[in-house]
């Protein structure tokens, strides 16, 4: 029997999620992302109390890895590890998109395209089989007309997450098909609970977001 403690701050909303090997248990979700620093550490509280489980209980974390929100997987990430070191429990970190994969594996007649939006016209993106195997590695991606072209002549691809609906309003192929999904910190289950029984843990020293492309900080105006 294994309690996993997952955390999402990537994505639009905030979660986190208790889950017992491969179910999910109980949810707590914040719709407002910006608040994740503030409301984590109660939220994980009372979602542990509400359920009769100690962190002690925990046989891992999991959280989501990016691509998202800077602020979001910074919040996410230091929660996981710093509850990891404090726990000695192993760490596992899931690709954000891929956990967004797992949220729409209910359309099984195609291919799933998780897409965050970046700004303009760029995207974060992936894509996946109904297995989940990746198709198209994670990447920043800037939109055209013509992009996934190749892969939309021969087969169907589904296209959620707030970065699709800018694609929505350019994209002509019959085969492009936009759905509207909900992903949340209880999409994590299945993947934490696998990457768990396969003891895949990530390295607590050194495991970071992965941003999808740099980040840069600007300067800070010197004061008058």
């Amino acid at each position: 029997m294994s309690y996993i403690l997952n955390i999402d701050t990537a994505v639009e909303t905030a979660s986190v999620c208790l889950s017992l090997n491969d179910e999910s248990i109980a949810l707590n979700e914040n719709p407002i992302q910006k608040e994740a620093a503030a409301w984590i550490q109660q939220a994980i509280k009372e979602l542990l109390n509400n359920q009769g489980v100690s962190l002690n209980q925990l046989s891992a974390i999991a959280v989501s890895s990016g691509p998202g929100s800077y602020t979001g997987l910074r919040v996410g990430m230091a929660t996981a590890k710093g509850l990891c070191y404090a726990l000695k429990l192993p760490l596992i970190t899931i690709s954000t998109l891929q956990m967004m994969a797992v949220s729409a594996l209910g359309e099984k007649d195609g291919l799933l395209c998780p897409m965050i939006d970046a700004r303009r016209m760029e995207v974060f993106t992936a894509m996946y089989d109904y297995e989940l195997t990746e198709v198209m590695a994670p990447q920043a991606l800037i939109l055209t007309e013509n992009s996934f072209e190749k892969v939309l002549q021969q087969k169907k691809i589904f296209f959620f997450g707030n970065g699709s609906v800018k694609f929505s309003h350019i994209a002509t192929n019959s085969n492009a098909e936009f759905i509207t999904i909900s992903t949340n910190a209880k999409h994590l289950v299945p993947l934490s609970y696998k990457s768990l029984k396969a003891a895949l843990f990530a390295d607590l020293a050194y495991s970071e977001p992965f941003y999808g492309k740099a980040f840069y900080s600007p300067p800070a105006k010197p004061s008058l």
